[in-house]
């Protein structure tokens, strides 16, 4: 199926390209002289484009077209785990930033080393790149099979081929040269192009329905066939099977630690945080870009409700029979809204969708490629030459971080392409296991983080064995893991958050069995002993 594109359609491709490559040249025009320009914005970065950055890392091309699917299958209950975003932010501004800003690190993984120990960082940050690859590189393949279909019209292995390496190579030109400074500015242009293009999907939507306002809030209030509002927002039953996981009582315990992990532990947010000039511009960046995330996840289920009443509802639309929904291409699903946006959406919407789709996958790498190359050089390249008695520049580690970007961009292109091959070829979920495999990283980081942060215990070996401990609970809680382990009968259906609580409360038992170093313990932080060290030369 061929997607025809109007003129319209390719003067805003045009516009699109025109303002990356401009706002690529504007922001990349000085040179980056030193590591800490290039990982962390020389601390100098404005705390509201900061918030604008945490917001476009918290979202991807997988929230583009997955939001309104969730509006349109379901409610507006997903906005409820906002409340564990708050208590989220508010516990990382006021336990974690200011320790990190204290403490000069690079990456959050560094904590770890002055609390626990270098083994501690190391083990932490491989972690951390392990989730991403898979985290990152899955949300790549699902923006790259979306632009397949409207660029090319199907989803063949080239096809998809060609749009990974076209997001890849746009995403590493306007990152490689300025570091974390190009990928701040980078997301505040992709957020304002794929809200822009929500709003008038939005608009184009709420024009095709022949209804008036009150008419569409009273049917989203009322469906058809006795269902449950449409408008919930709260939902406060007990039910802990991934059904439930919505409900109020997800949203105070499995949201908050998923939202300590992310603002907190995970340097694909973290890293933006810590380009502000003070622990308290970072925190009230972190702040503000909760506060943002409401109006912008609700764009999506907006989306999500019209497009139900669109497909749903003939009595609204003076049709005879509701309008099918087309929600297979080449034989594979897709979501509600690339149904629409493959048969409905009108003239001249569709190239704005287009780059909607490209600005949020391009978010979404971007943050990948900047802060796993500041963890492999920070992390693991830096110290292994430090240890080595090797003196090397500080333009040497800018160099190096360049190199990792590529690196990076490479595996992160592979990974989507295996998992275009892997879907093809295999009944095991991979999309799935690869989409929430930061949850299960996340799981023996926040143990370990919890144990360094509110006991004395904790050693390298037992951050290890929690780390590990931590992803192989979660995994043996999925459902595809159960089945080769557990009878039909002694199968179960829990929440992802819930799994997280089991998860993170196990492994910081395991964390609290090592006995933490003296030394670690009392270390102080990097700056104060520089300090000193000047005091005694002079």
């Amino acid at each position: 199926m061929a997607v025809t594109y109007t003129g319209l359609d390719w003067a805003v491709f045009i516009a699109y390209g025109l303002l990356l490559a401009i706002s690529g040249w504007w922001v990349n025009r000085k040179k980056v002289a030193s590591s800490s320009e290039y990982f962390l914005g020389g601390n100098a970065m404005p705390m509201w484009m900061v918030a604008i950055s945490v917001l476009a890392t918290s979202q991807s091309a997988a929230t583009f077209l997955g939001g309104p699917d969730m509006g349109y299958r379901g409610d507006l209950s997903y906005l409820a785990t906002n409340i564990g975003a708050f208590i989220a932010a508010f516990f990382v501004a006021i336990y974690l930033i200011p320790k990190f800003y204290q403490y000069k690190v690079f990456t959050v993984y560094e904590l770890l080393e002055q609390q626990i120990g270098p083994k501690a960082k190391k083990h932490a940050g491989i972690m951390y790149l392990f989730g991403r690859v898979f985290a990152s590189g899955a949300r790549l393949y699902m923006a790259a099979i979306a632009v397949a279909m409207i660029l090319f019209g199907n989803i063949h292995a080239d096809s998809v081929v060609i749009a990974t390496i076209i997001i890849s190579i746009i995403g590493l030109l306007f990152s490689v040269f300025g570091g974390v400074r190009s990928v701040i500015y980078s997301d505040v242009i992709q957020a304002a192009v794929y809200v822009s293009a929500a709003l008038f999907v939005i608009y184009f939507l709420y024009a095709a329905i022949p209804a008036d306002f009150s008419q569409i809030m009273a049917v989203l209030e009322s469906p058809a066939n006795g269902e449950p509002s449409k408008l919930a927002l709260f939902k406060f039953n007990w039910d802990m099977s991934g059904a439930g996981v919505f409900n109020f009582w997800s949203a105070i315990t499995g949201f908050v630690l998923l939202n300590i992990a992310a603002f907190g532990l995970d340097q694909d947010m973290t890293q933006r945080v810590l380009t502000c000039k003070t622990a308290k511009e970072g925190s009230k960046a972190m702040l503000f870009s909760v506060l943002m995330v409401i109006p912008v996840m609700l764009l999506f289920l907006i989306i999500g409700l019209l497009l139900y009443v669109f497909y749903q509802r003939p009595d609204l639309m003076l049709n005879d029979s509701a309008v099918q929904a087309i929600q297979t291409f080449d034989g594979e699903k897709v979501t509600i809204f690339m149904s629409y946006v493959l048969n409905e959406i009108p003239s001249g919407v569709r190239g704005l969708v287009t780059i909607g789709i490209i600005a949020a996958a391009l978010s979404t790498l971007n943050s990948g490629l900047s802060s796993m190359s500041s963890v492999i050089v920070q992390d693991i390249y830096r110290p292994f030459v430090e240890q080595k008695n090797i003196r090397k520049a500080d333009s040497h580690y800018v160099n190096a971080g360049k190199i990792a970007m590529i690196i990076v961009a490479i595996a992160l292109a592979s990974m989507s392409v295996l998992s275009f091959y892997w879907q093809q070829y295999s009944d095991m979920p991979l999309l799935t296991f690869a989409l929430s495999v930061m949850l299960f990283s996340y799981s023996g980081l926040l143990g370990v983080y919890f144990t360094a942060l509110f006991t004395r215990r904790g050693s390298e070996n037992s951050v290890l064995a929690a780390l590990i401990v931590g992803f192989v609970v979660t995994l043996l809680m999925q459902p595809y893991i159960q089945s080769l382990y557990l009878s039909p009968e002694q199968q179960f259906d829990l929440a992802f958050t819930w799994k997280l609580c089991i998860a993170t409360f196990i492994s910081t038992l395991i964390c609290m069995l090592g006995k933490r170093n003296v030394v670690a313990r009392n270390q102080e932080p990097k700056q104060q002993v520089a300090d000193k060290y000047t005091e005694v030369c002079a």
